[in-house]
């Protein structure tokens, strides 16, 4: 059965893998399995069709013959589940792959989306000047955490797993800002997941939907 994803037809970030759609795709990469994507405008993901899809109007989505799921956590963790490459074989290892995967969404995504929004959404506010580096802090206590319990390891729990996809995914949403360059060991972790083959061939292809047309 053919698997179909969902993204945006242009991307708010302009193809820098921070949508998403890159979680999935860089999923379905290190599985070894091919998909096919189906590109929604802004309007079209709060008309019916797509909104029987996914009930909050988002990108991304999945389809899989009779299966539909959405939200990036729920699809990732399916996919490894079915398919070997992203879930360590032993059941324990397994389980902390798992736990990773919720902790990068549930802990450390939060405080760096509370970020992104302060910094987009109230930058002209005049509180602001008060309010980031709360923020901020909050952020940086999550990756002091996060930069300990790594220490000088490769990846979070032994062998590259769901955990780490999600994790750097995560992350990444915070290279642009240079607090990653803060802690060494979490610059370096993210820069590992990005050389991989999987990852980059992830990120070329929602790039190649948003690079301009030539002339």
């Amino acid at each position: 059965m053919t698997i179909t994803i969902t993204a945006f037809e242009t991307s708010p970030d302009g193809g820098k893998g921070l949508a998403r759609d890159t979680r999935i795709r860089w999923a379905l990469e290190e599985v070894g399995q091919p998909y096919e994507v189906r590109l929604v405008s802004f309007g079209a993901m709060k008309e019916a069709a797509h909104l029987a899809l996914h009930p909050f109007g988002q990108i991304p989505t999945y389809e899989e013959g009779d299966l539909g799921l959405f939200e990036t956590g729920a699809i990732v963790l399916h996919i490894a589940q079915r398919h070997a490459g992203l879930l360590p074989e032993d059941a324990n290892a397994r389980a902390r792959a798992i736990t990773w995967m919720f902790a990068a969404l549930n802990t450390v995504e939060p405080p760096i989306l509370e970020l992104a929004n302060a910094r987009l959404l109230e930058g002209d506010k005049p509180w602001s000047g008060q309010r980031m580096p709360l923020v901020e802090n909050r952020v940086r206590d999550r990756l002091g955490q996060l930069s300990r319990r790594l220490g000088d390891a490769g990846w979070l729990d032994g062998a590259f797993s769901a955990g780490d996809l999600m994790m750097v995914s995560v992350l990444l949403r915070l290279k642009a800002s240079g607090m990653l360059d803060e802690f060494p060991n979490l610059s370096a972790y993210v820069a590992r997941g990005e050389t991989r083959p999987a990852y980059k061939r992830a990120f070329a292809a929602q790039l190649a939907v948003n690079r301009p047309s030539a002339g």
